[in-house]
């Protein structure tokens, strides 16, 4: 990050010294879009729905067990695993883990996704890859398996140049990463909301800094965490033959005054909370009440659950009273509308600092494979397992690649998360090897020192 090139030389080498530069560069000429096609092909052709990742954690840890590291499926139960793969350095420089969630948000089956996702499922809704020249397409292709390749190509072609490292380098890719609870028949509630990145650092797989691979062509260092809210409005149960003869109060209709006030308090929400990178969202997911089988009567209570994100700096308790307040306005303004508010679910947001060695160097890589200034993204409303790497004391940068824009296809949030370019996983390859071979083929001190060492050490745009 010291060397003598300008920060625009296009090579993607620039401030990197000679000796990194050769090792940088060795490392880069494994990496080919054959290999990168068949690693994406192979991960899209195994389903991994959130709580049956296991197939493809044994998947993972075979192929990275293969070109030299020491790998291992890690079970949490009998259906989900992670896996993780090490290089180990000589123990004097800083580990780093390379990391990756592995399941899908969907399915992959009408029995569970349809109609929700639609009246049928689509190629790009299943866990079948096809290629269309540079695109891949197939369930999770871009997010999350796309990033997940190329954190497997990262580790496999470092491992393949012989690199000395002087820290471990730990390839890690988790279970349980989407937003999401257990699905039906799962023996387990807690199979999502980044179970299995917790339960990878609570098993030792711990390293000093992290790099997260999900969508995004930027250098995140803060995001959004996330509260649920189950909101229950209550009525009165009774008979559709009697509604002019009985008190009639129906708990449906009124949980769409609920829902309308608050698709209005999530725009005025998102105004006070919007800082730094991120402005956090809301809605209204899901609403659930009365029997289909009997369209005959009313019910008595109807529920609401609903994702509201949250800032960094903002708790989930405060979220709570905010959330709870709005309620009880629009109570105030409706005279008889019974409504209560539980917490189901609370996750809170992080924040690394851009003084930490891994953001200085991954921008700096960044810079280097665009010739220009870090580009910051701002307005970001997404949670990822970095919120829980942070958690847990790891610095942690998020880099991903951007949805793909041009396609024979158009592009929808489904096609977004299910296309990959190759082309773009290049990219995002050399990134991932240039800013670990930058940082485990250096001494602790060399990267602790880093926030005391001055401008010479910052890259330019770290503060942008």
């Amino acid at each position: 990050m010291t060397g003598d090139q300008p920060v625009d030389e296009p090579s993607g080498l620039s401030g990197l010294d000679e000796q990194r530069r050769a090792w940088v560069t060795e490392a880069w000429e494994h990496v080919t879009d054959e290999r990168l096609r068949e690693l994406i092909v192979g991960l899209v052709g195994i389903a991994s729905p959130t709580g049956d990742e296991r197939p493809l954690a044994e998947f993972i840890a075979g192929n990275l067990a293969s070109v030299g590291l020491r790998s291992a499926c890690q079970p949490l139960d009998a259906r989900q695993a992670n896996a993780w793969a090490r290089l180990e350095g000589d123990g004097t420089g800083p580990d780093l883990m390379l990391y990756a969630p592995i399941d899908t948000l969907t399915v992959g089956d009408e029995s569970e996704d349809v109609p929700w996702i639609g009246p049928k499922l689509r190629e790009d809704m299943r866990p079948e890859a096809t290629v269309y020249d540079d695109l891949v397409t197939g369930l999770g292709a871009s997010n999350p398996k796309g990033h997940a390749a190329c954190v497997m190509m990262a580790a496999e072609a470092i491992a393949l140049s012989g690199v000395p490292l002087t820290g471990d380098l730990v390839a890690a890719f988790g279970a349980g990463g989407m937003p999401t609870n257990a699905r039906p028949g799962s023996d387990r509630l807690n199979t999502g909301q980044g179970v299995g990145c917790s339960f990878l650092l609570e098993q030792g797989v711990h390293t000093d800094y992290a790099v997260i691979a999900k969508p995004g062509w930027t250098v995140s260092w803060d995001e959004v965490g996330l509260v649920w809210f189950e909101v229950t409005v209550h009525g009165t149960h009774t008979y559709v033959g009697s509604r002019h003869r009985l008190p009639y109060d129906n708990a449906i209709t009124r949980a769409g005054d609920v829902v309308r006030h608050l698709e209005q308090w999530f725009a005025e929400y998102a105004k006070r909370h919007t800082g730094g990178t991120v402005s956090p969202q809301g809605i209204v997911s899901s609403v659930r009440g009365g029997w289909p089988r009997m369209a005959a009567v009313t019910t008595a209570a109807c529920n609401l659950r609903v994702d509201l994100r949250i800032a960094p700096q903002t708790r989930p308790l405060q979220a709570k009273r905010e959330f709870t307040a709005a309620i009880a306005e629009l109570k105030r303004s409706m005279p008889g509308l019974d409504a209560k508010v539980e917490m189901v679910l609370a996750i809170p947001g992080t924040t690394t600092s851009r003084e930490s060695w891994i953001f200085r160097s991954a921008v700096a890589g960044w810079e280097a494979l665009e010739g220009r200034p870090h580009e910051v993204l701002n307005g970001n409303s997404g949670a990822t397992d970095a919120n829980i790497l942070r958690a847990r004391g790891i610095p942690t940068v998020r880099v991903g690649m951007p949805k793909v824009a041009e396609a024979p296809f158009d592009i929808d949030f489904a096609r977004g998360m299910n296309t990959v370019s190759v082309w773009e996983m290049q990219k995002l390859t050399r990134h991932l090897i240039r800013t670990a071979v930058d940082t485990v083929t250096r001494t602790r001190a060399e990267c602790d020192s880093a926030r005391e060492s001055g401008p010479a050490m910052k890259p330019e745009g770290a503060t942008a």
